[in-house]
């Protein structure tokens, strides 16, 4: 069987995040994607860094099994150019600040009217309109504006998410908007625009502390790595300097944790823990008596107490123990993909399919490495390619 997305044709117009990890879900699913990028330097998270042996660790993450077209969208003929690819896609997806896209006439709206088969993506800091329609939209920005910030952290310090929330929450709306608007072209033979906006996005992930405040009268505290409702749940140190996640669910759980980990069973029963309610009340008293315990054992003693008690459990891993993660070793989720400066390893994305082709995972693209390929696809006679690449119009 073919990749779910094999002879789909996409073009983007994208920068930073959220575009681009949209537009990889699509790659890796057999989709071809074209990436138009500035001439002059190209997609901007390019230079966010060198961690990755030279590359942008955010763009080698987000831009895998793409093709890279280097075009000024200014220059009328670099306009035109694109406006001819996008006419044989099957899907446009552009986050440039808001009302460059609509000056351009690379807007949603604007292209599904000329073509209608066309599915269209805008994607946006805080939508089309409302007083916040051209406020700048970092993802650190939207965390804030979507409360993640206020409710992440430690009761007197808020902190932002280590990763970007944001972006990857939009990324993701965006990724399944296309599927569903394919699914829907599919039988009625139409495209049509797609609208997905950092700050709904978030706020959507902000369901159970909105819910919680907006019902319940108060948003849920800050309390760290611990749970908010539910206690013991928090990290604890070991004995040789690791920390272990210890998540009690229920009060069963409590009695067995109590009896096969503390070696306290009369805590099983004592009325000041016997229930959630009980412990989060006297929290201070409940992670002293865990956190004591626990001081006593190694991480890997701690580690398999809890599993035998059968109580969920985790180790506070590191990055580095991410990338080397025994689990993920022995599922085989890693993959090495060629870029500019070599191979470079990468996880499999998340969704697989049993029995079917692996994911498409192509290579980092360096920057306008497919311009010329892609005029000729187009037509472009020699010549003119060589007037636009002398004028700068494409690199």
């Amino acid at each position: 069987m073919p990749l779910p997305l094999d002879g789909v044709t996409v073009v983007a117009v994208e920068q930073a995040v959220s575009a681009p990890f949209a537009t990889r879900q699509l790659a890796d699913l057999g989709a071809r994607v074209i990436k138009v990028e500035r001439p002059d330097g190209g997609d901007f998270a390019r230079g966010y860094d060198t961690a990755a042996r030279g590359l942008a660790s955010h763009f080698v993450w987000c831009n895998r099994g793409k093709e890279s077209l280097a075009v000024d969208l200014k220059d009328p003929r670099g306009h035109a150019l694109v406006r001819r690819l996008v006419a044989g896609a099957d899907v446009f997806v552009q986050n440039l600040a808001q009302g460059a896209a609509a000056r351009l006439g690379l807007d949603a709206a604007t292209l599904c009217a000329a073509h209608p088969r066309l599915i269209a993506v805008d994607i946006s800091g805080y939508g089309a309109e409302g007083p916040y329609a051209h406020k700048r939209a970092y993802d650190m920005l939207v965390q804030c504006e979507a409360g993640l910030v206020s409710v992440t952290g430690t009761p007197e310090q808020p902190v932002k998410a280590g990763v970007p929330a944001a972006d990857i929450a939009a990324a993701m709306y965006a990724f399944s908007g296309v599927l569903a608007a394919l699914l829907r072209r599919s039988t009625t033979g139409l495209g049509g625009p797609v609208e997905v906006s950092m700050l709904d996005s978030l706020a959507e992930w902000m369901g159970h502390p909105l819910h919680h405040g907006m019902h319940g009268g108060e948003a849920p505290p800050r309390t760290g790595v611990a749970h908010a409702v539910i206690a013991p749940y928090d990290a604890y140190g070991t004995a040789d300097g690791g920390q272990v996640l210890l998540s009690v669910q229920n009060d069963r759980e409590w009695r067995r944790l109590a009896e096969q980990v503390l070696e306290r069973p009369e805590l099983g029963d004592d009325p000041d823990f016997a229930t959630n309610r009980a412990r989060v009340a006297h929290r201070e008293r409940t992670d002293a008596v865990v956190a004591q315990a626990l001081a006593r054992l190694g991480t890997a003693e701690a580690v398999g107490r809890l599993e035998a008690a059968g109580l969920a459990c985790a180790r506070l891993n590191s990055v580095a123990d991410v990338a080397a993660h025994p689990q993920l070793a022995a599922r085989d989720r890693w993959r090495e993909v060629p870029s500019p400066v070599g191979p470079l390893r990468a996880l499999l994305p998340p969704v697989t399919f049993p029995g079917g082709p692996g994911a498409r995972m192509g290579a980092v693209p360096g920057l306008g490495e497919h311009t010329d390929a892609l005029l000729g696809e187009l037509g472009v006679p020699e010549r003119e390619c060589e007037a636009l690449r002398r004028d700068g119009v494409v690199a």
